[in-house]
C-alpha cells in the first residue's frame, strides 16, 4: 500500500500478538490466533497460545481484542502549507494513527493550493520526514481551486498525484468539469468531486429544514448537492471518466449514485462518521462543532446513508478530518468556519452508534473503512502472511470519553467530544512498524 504513499520509515516491527481475534473480511478470516510480526512483515498465523516469543521478539497478550486491516481515509486535511495552527503532517497523521488508520488522503485546499507539480514534491519530501502514517496527496483541478483553468494534470499525476479535486468547492461549470473528465482519461487517477450548487446553497450555515427555520439560521437546502451529484454522474457517464463523490449528506444523493451504478457508470462515493450518526438536531445548541459542510440533514437522510453504505451504493467511509483553531470555532454559530475532526473517534463513534444497535455488522464496518485505498488504485490493507504489516488491535469493551485526555491532532474540534464511545485503538501498525500505542498495551516480560 505504501508504494505510491509518502511517510517517514519507522523502526519494523518484531512482535507476538498473543490469542488475537483476527477478522479480515477480504482474507475470510474471523477466528482468533496468535500473530508474528517479524521484520514489519506479518511472519505467521498459528491457533492461539501455541507460539512461543522468540529472544528479541516483543510479546503483547491480545485476550481476544480485535485485530483488524489498518483504516485507510481517503479524505483528510492536514492544512500543510500555510495552514499550520490548525494542523500540520506531523500531528495529522499522529490523530491517523491513533485512530487505527494506516494511510490517508490529504486535500489539495491549502495555502498555496496544491495545483502545481514542485508543491507536490515539496509536500511528499515533508512527508517522508513528518509522517507518521503513510500520505497520499489530492491535487487540485483547477488552478486555485477557482474553477476556470485546468491543472496540469498530467504532470502532476507523474509527480505523485493519486487524483484530482477541488475539494471545499465545487467544479460549478459543466463544461470545466467535462473538460477535466476527457484529460483525466488520458493522464488517469481519480476525480473526487466537492458537490454544492452555490446557488443554491449561497450563504446557508445548516441544513434547511424544520430546525434551521426554528432557529431562524439560514439554510443548505439537500438539492444543492444531490442535482450536482446527478448531473455529474451524467458526465462521468458519458465521457466513461472516473468520479468518486465526496462526503454523500442526502438520500437524494444515495438515489443518484445508485442510478449510475446500475448504467454502468464508473462511480462511487463515500460517507463520513458525522453524517452516519447525527443529524440536524444536533444543531439546536448551536456548538460550532456540529457545522461542518456538507451540513447534517434529516433522520430520514441520515437512514439513507446507512443503507447506502450497508449495500456497497456508498463504497466507504472517509472522515473528511477538517481542523480548526480554537479561536475560529469559539465565534457566533453563522460566523464559525465548516468542518469537524473525526480521524481519532472515527471507528469508536461508528461501533457504537451502529454496529452495537444492530444496524451494521462489524465486518461491514470494518470492510468499509478499508475500502477507500483500492478506490484510489492502492491495494487494500490485509493479514496475511508475508504481507507488510497494516493492522490495528482494537479493545471492543473498553469504554472511553473522547477527548477526556486530549487529542493527538492539534485541532479539539470534534463533533463527537465528551460522547462516551466503546472500542478502543489500542496498537497501530503502518508500513510494518508501530506508529501508536496505548498505555495500558504493555509488553509481556518472555522467559
Amino acid at each position: 500500500m505504501t508504494d505510491a504513499l509518502a511517510y517517514q520509515p519507522c523502526t519494523p516491527a518484531d512482535v507476538l500478538l498473543r490469542d488475537v481475534r483476527v477478522l479480515d473480511p477480504r482474507a475470510g478470516l474471523d477466528a482468533r490466533y496468535d500473530v508474528r510480526v517479524r521484520g514489519g512483515l506479518v511472519a505467521e498465523l498459528a491457533a492461539p497460545e501455541t507460539l512461543r516469543a522468540d529472544p528479541g521478539e516483543e510479546l503483547l497478550e491480545g485476550r481476544g481484542c480485535l485485530l483488524v486491516p489498518a483504516f485507510f481515509d481517503p479524505h483528510v486535511h492536514l492544512r500543510t502549507p500555510g495552514q499550520e495552527h490548525k494542523e500540520d503532517i506531523c500531528t495529522g497523521t499522529s490523530a491517523a494513527a491513533a485512530g487505527g488508520f494506516a494511510g490517508v488522503l490529504a486535500m489539495p485546499n491549502t495555502d498555496p493550493v496544491l495545483d502545481s507539480a514542485p508543491l507536490l514534491r515539496s509536500l511528499g519530501e515533508a512527508a517522508t520526514r513528518q509522517a507518521r502514517v503513510p500520505v497520499g496527496f489530492l491535487a487540485a483541478i483547477t488552478r486555485g481551486l477557482q474553477g476556470e483553468q485546468l491543472t496540469e494534470m498530467a504532470e502532476l499525476r507523474e509527480a505523485g498525484a493519486l487524483g484530482f479535486t477541488d475539494d471545499g468547492r465545487p467544479v460549478q461549470s459543466a463544461g470545466m468539469l467535462r473538460k477535466a473528465l476527457q484529460y483525466q482519461r488520458l493522464c488517469g487517477g481519480v476525480i473526487a468531486l466537492h458537490e454544492e450548487d452555490t446557488t443554491l446553497s449561497r450563504d446557508g450555515t445548516m441544513h434547511e429544514g424544520p430546525v434551521s427555520a426554528a432557529l431562524g439560521v439560514s439554510g443548505i437546502p439537500t438539492l444543492s448537492e444531490s442535482t450536482m451529484v446527478a448531473r455529474d454522474a451524467a458526465l462521468a457517464g458519458y465521457e466513461d471518466a472516473r468520479v468518486h463523490f465526496q462526503h454523500l449528506s442526502c438520500s437524494a444523493s444515495v438515489e443518484a449514485v445508485a442510478g449510475a451504478k446500475a448504467r454502468g457508470w464508473r462511480v462511487s462515493a463515500e460517507v463520513t462518521p458525522h453524517h452516519l450518526l447525527l443529524t440536524d438536531e444536533h444543531v439546536r445548541g448551536m456548538d460550532t462543532r456540529m457545522k461542518m459542510h456538507p451540513p447534517l440533514a434529516s433522520e430520514q437522510d441520515r437512514r439513507a446513508l446507512i443503507e447506502g453504505l450497508r449495500t456497497g451504493t456508498i463504497d466507504c467511509v472517509a472522515t473528511d478530518h477538517a481542523p480548526h483553531a480554537r479561536e475560529e470555532k469559539e465565534v457566533p454559530f453563522e460566523q464559525a468556519p465548516m468542518g469537524t475532526t473525526g480521524l481519532e473517534t472515527a471507528f469508536a463513534a461508528l461501533y457504537t452508534g451502529l454496529v452495537e444497535s444492530g444496524e451494521l455488522p462489524l465486518e461491514l464496518l470494518v470492510q468499509r473503512m478499508t475500502a477507500g485505498a483500492q478506490l484510489f488504485g492502492l491495494p487494500a490493507p490485509t493479514i496475511a502472511q508475508g504481507q507488510l504489516a497494516n493492522m490495528t488491535l482494537i479493545d471492543l469493551d473498553a469504554s472511553w470519553i473522547a477527548g477526556e485526555h486530549g487529542w493527538h491532532s492539534r485541532s479539539a474540534s470534534c463533533c463527537f467530544a465528551g460522547g462516551r464511545l466503546r472500542g478502543r485503538v489500542m496498537l497501530t501498525f503502518a508500513a510494518g512498524g508501530i506508529v501508536h500505542r496505548e498505555q495500558a498495551l504493555s509488553p509481556v516480560a518472555v522467559a
